[in-house]
């Protein structure tokens, strides 16, 4: 699958979520319930007010007070919930009694019955009222008694509830309507009818809530409008991350191969990918980079050791074919003179190779976790290493000097390599200086000779680049000791001034 596929599945089914859930927890159902619920609860008390106003002995209703005292209004909330509330067993018909019917709650229930009838035709429900004693005197089954039933138990003493109960006159109409728990089930809502603080008797409400089917159809316009809204987020989310995400990762793929396959060019960052993405860019073009100047390094220095080994194995070739074509003809002094010059050679290539695997190390060091490495000691015993009768050299260190992050052998192969260079340049005196600044320490080796000509400053650490190659030089030197230097974040410079100055920034240990 393709990334933006993956991402817009992703966001889809994100959106779907809600529905998914609202079908699953019945979150949309259990509303459709409680929306009938709180129906009866409205309905039942607008009967039973008319009613306990309609009682006999009732005490006329004082005017509303300007300002209501507190706990004047008791509003009651649903309190039914499909998950948890149980399904009762369908209301069995009213219990025969010998019981006589309250005379007063017959009175009421016959001035009743006009409002309830006319109720009725707007809400649907099913309304049966009873006395104290739970005898029906409103609705049917008149006479028979409902006082078993634990909801009316409930208001006979004062508190309204509603249960859950099965609908045995439903039949399902849809194929799926066993999805819906609403639609098997029918609410039985018990109000109790006080009077004067007493309770004279309980209305009983019954109803059908919508089912979660037809609550879909019914508020269907809102669901499509929705699901338009929906989908059209999803294309406008899609596109944005096509175009910040996708594009940009194919292109930068596409590119990826044509630099692999040995060509190509490193892309622009498109100006509408992310903000990850246009790191990812930056960091594509900087390794392409490094990866281009490393190739050229291999390639030139692959050409620089052809050239350099070429020129010591050709001369053995030729001395070693004089040897064999004319090796009786030749005087004693010829042949010697011959074989020194292989000798020479063989040394110079194996000063070459020792060279090479030096340069190799350097190349692959990594900096040594946790140094920390008091400069004066290397410093000190280098000098005293390179110490000749004609070559002198001074070290002055600052004091209280911070230890560095440099490994003390990385910075004696250094200062052996520029005392070297220096000795053998002609210089006779050679000063090292030490200093620390903010957050590194500066060595300065400066020497009194005829220091670097302008045309060879801008290669001098280079590999295989020396001006002393009739002496036996191989240019590998500094390019390894700034290699090593690299290797532990450190740098060499060649600095201006008199003779040849070279500058070391060290970091210190403890930045």
């Amino acid at each position: 699958m393709r990334l933006r596929t993956i991402l817009f599945a992703v966001l889809l089914f994100a959106a779907a979520m809600p529905l998914i859930g609202m079908v699953s927890l019945r979150v949309y159902e259990n509303t459709l319930v409680r929306q009938t619920e709180a129906e009866l609860v409205a309905q039942g008390a607008a009967l039973a007010a008319v009613a306990s106003l309609s009682w006999p002995d009732a005490a006329p209703q004082p005017p509303r007070p300007k300002d209501p005292p507190p706990g004047y209004f008791s509003p009651e909330f649903t309190t039914i919930d499909l998950s948890r509330d149980p399904v009762l067993p369908e209301r069995p018909p009213a219990r025969r009694t010998t019981q006589t019917a309250d005379p007063e709650a017959a009175r009421v229930a016959r001035g009743l019955a006009p409002i309830v009838e006319r109720t009725l035709r707007t809400t649907l429900a099913s309304v049966a009222m009873m006395d104290a004693r739970g005898v029906i005197v409103l609705g049917p089954h008149l006479g028979g008694s409902y006082a078993d039933l634990p909801e009316v138990r409930d208001a006979l003493k004062g508190d309204s509830r509603t249960v859950l109960r099965v609908n045995g006159d439903i039949s399902p109409r849809y194929r799926f309507e066993w999805l819906s728990k609403a639609s098997t089930i029918r609410l039985h809502y018990a109000r109790p009818i006080v009077v004067d603080g007493d309770v004279r008797g309980v209305l009983l409400i019954s109803r059908s809530p919508r089912a979660l089917f037809r609550g879909l159809y019914e508020d269907r316009g809102k669901f499509l409008l929705a699901i338009g809204v929906i989908f059209g987020v999803l294309v406008l989310l899609a596109s944005l991350v096509s175009r910040g995400v996708t594009r940009p990762v194919e292109k930068l793929s596409a590119a990826a191969r044509e630099v692999a396959a040995g060509g190509g060019e490193i892309p622009a960052t498109p100006r509408t990918a992310a903000a990850e993405i246009r790191d990812l860019y930056e960091d594509f073009g900087a390794m392409a980079e490094r990866i281009e100047r490393r190739s050229a390094y291999l390639r030139d220095f692959a050409a620089a050791v052809s050239h350099e080994f070429k020129t010591p194995l050709a001369g053995i070739r030729g001395a070693v074919e004089l040897l064999q074509d004319h090796f009786d003809t030749m005087s004693p002094e010829d042949r010697r003179r011959f074989l020194t010059n292989i000798e020479g050679d063989s040394e110079r290539l194996s000063q070459l190779v020792g060279r090479l695997l030096d340069m190799a190390r350097a190349d692959m060091a990594t900096p040594e976790a946790g140094a920390a490495v008091d400069l004066v000691e290397p410093l000190r015993r280098v000098a005293d290493a390179q110490l000749r009768p004609e070559f002198a050299v001074t070290v002055q260190v600052a004091r209280d000097l911070p230890l560095v992050a440099v490994p003390a052998a990385t910075i004696e192969s250094v200062l052996d390599v520029l005392l070297q260079n220096a000795r053998q340049a002609g210089a006779r005196r050679v000063s090292v200086t030490a200093e620390a600044t903010a957050e590194a320490v500066r060595v300065e080796v400066t020497d009194d000779g005829p220091g670097v000509s302008p045309a060879d400053r801008a290669r001098l650490f280079e590999p295989f680049f020396t001006s002393r190659r009739a002496e036996g030089g191989t240019g590998l030197g500094l390019s390894i000791a700034r290699s090593l230097l690299a290797a532990s974040h450190a740098t060499i410079t060649l600095a201006d001034g008199e003779g040849a100055t070279f500058q070391l920034i060290l970091p210190r240990a403890d930045s």
